[in-house]
């Protein structure tokens, strides 16, 4: 049996479970004098504060204990091909301040990084706090990230990126611990965390200039052997099989159904349509060749997603990116196929749905990547240790 310290206990008033002393020595099995020692490392450190009174179960007051989300501040980063959206949070993933910038990734990694690293001096400056407020800086990246190293690996739209230092060039200029996933990843967390507890096991689909699936199972975000579970964007698809994808290979789902392919085919026709936003806006105003070419590609993302349904059943799917604020019209197209290509069991109580948390999904959920991190019980306890 582990050890149970303080990040256990933090644990326990996080999630409700215990409020006092007394309730976290029955709970814990430890000694009145241990938890009270415990308790008092997580004051010190201000990871929790003392609350209202409670009345224990002798109907003397008892002091009781709530998490502190403001204890520490969270830097978070979703950064997109086109646009880069940066904020500042507690640790509830509640926003404090935030901002975007269109910024293109092909800029390079130095340049998006530099510019990181400016916007959240300002946003710590807006809200009064200072790197040494800072628990840890969460940054999602639009293609594959090796999640032990945080390092893009073969990245198809970031040239100039392959193999970057991301952690270790960000954490050398701001002193505290990086995080890097693939921002699919981490906007599952966030939309997860907005559906808990009824979705616990979870896929969430990105449609935007990539297509991308993160896969939550038994509330956990499952990233594979080297952090590339997920990646449907390149599964072929039959309806377009000659088609060039921008990885090199032909047929890809991404090369028939998301925002630039999309885009592509509707300037063909004479639209003006450079991406994603584009191609939403031509849907909005009832252009007829977007909302067809949005239907089928909801037919095109349902028929890779049955496969996985049947598979996996998740309880949900959540779709998201630029291309989910179609609405119904891409909906409708992904609904189709699943119901008509997956079993009557998979999808009984199958929840399919749009995002909640729109553009802030990705800065939310590489907050609570970090948050994840930071707060664990080995994380609490190390920090507690070192004073």
């Amino acid at each position: 049996m582990e050890p149970v310290g303080a990040g256990a206990l933090l644990a326990l008033l996080r999630n409700g479970q215990a409020q006092t002393r007394a309730e976290l020595a029955q709970l814990t099995g430890l000694s009145r004098s241990t938890v009270a020692q415990r308790i008092d490392a997580l004051l010190e450190h201000r990871w929790i504060v003392p609350k209202e009174d409670a009345v224990s179960s002798g109907g003397r007051p008892a002091v009781s204990f709530a998490f502190n989300a403001g204890a520490r501040v969270v830097l978070s980063a979703d950064v997109g091909t086109r646009q880069t959206r940066v904020a500042v949070t507690d640790l509830a993933t509640q926003v404090l301040a935030e901002r975007s910038q269109d910024m293109a990734i092909s800029e390079g990694p130095e340049y998006v990084l530099k510019w990181l690293v400016q916007e959240f001096e300002n946003l710590l400056a807006e809200t009064g706090h200072s790197f040494a407020d800072v628990c840890g800086i969460g940054i999602g990246l639009p293609g594959p990230v090796e999640h032990t190293t945080g390092r893009p690996v073969n990245p198809p739209v970031m040239s100039g990126w392959d193999g970057f230092d991301v952690p270790g060039w960000f954490e050398h200029r701001s002193g505290a611990p990086v995080l890097v996933d693939n921002a699919v990843n981490v906007m599952a967390l966030s939309e997860h965390e907005a559906l808990s507890p009824q979705a616990e096991h979870l896929l969430f689909v990105k449609v935007g200039t990539e297509i991308g699936c993160g896969i939550i199972t038994e509330h956990r975000l499952h990233r594979g052997a080297q952090g590339a579970a997920g990646d449907i964007g390149h599964i072929q698809v039959t309806t377009a099989p000659e088609r060039v994808c921008r990885c090199g290979n032909i047929g890809c789902l991404e090369a028939v159904a998301s925002g630039w392919a999309i885009a592509e085919r509707l300037r063909d026709l004479g639209e003006d349509a450079a991406d994603s936003q584009d191609v939403v806006r031509l849907v909005r105003a009832r252009n007829a060749a977007a909302i067809q070419m949005i239907r089928q590609a909801g037919r095109d993302i349902g028929d890779v997603l049955a496969s996985l349904v049947n598979f996996f059943n998740p309880g949900a799917i959540v779709i998201g990116g630029d291309l989910s604020d179609v609405g119904e019209h891409l909906l409708a197209g992904v609904r189709e196929a699943i119901y008509s290509r997956s079993l009557p069991l998979v999808t009984q109580h199958l929840n399919i749905r749009v995002r909640q948390l729109g553009d802030r999904a990705g800065v939310i959920g590489a907050s609570l990547m970090v948050i994840q991190h930071a707060l664990s019980p080995a994380a609490v306890d190390r920090a507690v240790a070192d004073g």
